[in-house]
Order: structure tokens, then sequence, then C-alpha cells
């Protein structure tokens, strides 16, 4: 099974719809990662099959129970989500930040040559970023600890806006979430491909003041 059809089968898995111009532009991404990681290591898997699990299908999994409007995408590394969701939505308006160069460069990239007129990126550190408009969702995969995650992006979330965080088994987490933060829901995922365990936890708060 090559990429492509890969890909086709893992999204119909999902239940997602997404035409044929989102799955190409999402091998198009794929195959600049797959380029730029032999220079840059921007990802520890190196093989384009396991990518399409471990990095495409991984984050086309959360689209289901995500919201409509503006999203952040906090530690975004190479664009994951940021970027797949940017294709996958393009009414979406998706925000990506890392403090590592290297990763936004690449990610500065792939939106110019995949034409993402709805992304953006910055190189900065989350604690020090004061953008003019606030998120109505911020996403992280990997990026820190549960409780941390929300307590450095509260800054960020806009009234009535939700965390969604990318995480393993997230239980022994869920003791840090600080008092002003509620967990609304854990949802368990089933990623096409991909054996380890997967969920996202939505969570919602008061806003910094």
């Amino acid at each position: 099974m090559n990429n492509s059809e890969k890909l086709q089968r893992g999204i119909a898995q999902l239940g997602i719809a997404l035409d044929a111009g989102a799955q190409d532009k999402l091998l198009a991404y794929l195959a600049l990662l797959d380029k730029w990681n032999r220079v840059y290591n921007l990802t520890a898997i190196r093989d384009p099959q396991q990518m399409v699990s471990n990095h495409l299908l991984d984050s086309l999994a959360i689209l289901p129970h995500l919201w409509p409007g503006r999203w952040l995408d906090v530690g975004c590394g190479a664009g994951l989500p940021g970027v797949v969701m940017a294709i996958a939505r393009p009414d979406w308006q998706v925000v990506m930040l890392d403090s590592n160069s290297k990763k936004t460069g690449f990610v500065q990239q792939a939106i110019i040559e995949l034409g993402l007129k709805n992304a953006s990126v910055h190189c900065v550190r989350v604690e020090e970023w004061q953008p003019q408009e606030l998120f109505d969702g911020i996403v992280s995969r990997a990026f820190t600890e549960l409780g941390d995650f929300l307590r450095v992006t509260r800054h960020l979330m806009a009234e009535g806006g939700r965390w969604a965080a990318m995480k393993g088994a997230p239980e022994q987490e869920l003791a840090g979430v600080p008092e002003w933060c509620r967990v609304e829901r854990v949802i368990p995922l089933q990623v096409p491909g991909l054996q380890a365990a997967r969920s996202l936890v939505i969570a919602t708060g008061s806003v910094a003041t």
C-alpha cells in the first residue's frame, strides 16, 4: 500500500470528509517533511509510511472533536497538528508557535509551498507572546505536561474558548490541572495504523484578566 492509499484508507476509517485537493496537500506536506527531515532532523520518524499514521492520521483523528474558529497550536514542532488542521479546515484560522527556529523555518516554508492562506507561524516562547487577537481553541501535541500547558497558555485564550491536549494515557496528568480549569472530556482516539494509546483532553476554564 502506498502513502496515498494508506492516507485514503485512514481518512475513511476516521469518518472524516476530505476532498482530493486536501489529500494531495497532505501528501505534499509529508513529502516536504521527509525531504527537510534528512537535513534538519525535525522528527524522529524517518519512514514516510510510518509518518502517515504517526503524524497525518494522528493529527486528523482529533478533528471531529474540535470546533470552528481561530486556533493556536503551541509547540507546533514541524507543524503537527497545525499544518494538518489548516489543510483539512481551510475556513479555520490556524496560528502555530514554537521556540525552535529550525522548526518554524520549515513550517513557514510549508505554508508558502502549500499555499495555506489560513495559517501562520511565529518563533517565540509562548510565555512571552502577546498577540493582538486571542484564540477560540488552543491545541498541543507532545508540548508539555497538561497542567503546565494550561497555565502557560491561559493569557492567550479568548472568553469561552477551550483547550485540546493530545495525549497518550493522560490519567496521571489530570491531578495537575489548575483550580481555575475544568476537564470537560477525555476522549479515547483510535488512530488507524497506530498501536499506541491516544486520547484528547478537552478543558475549559476562566481566562486570565
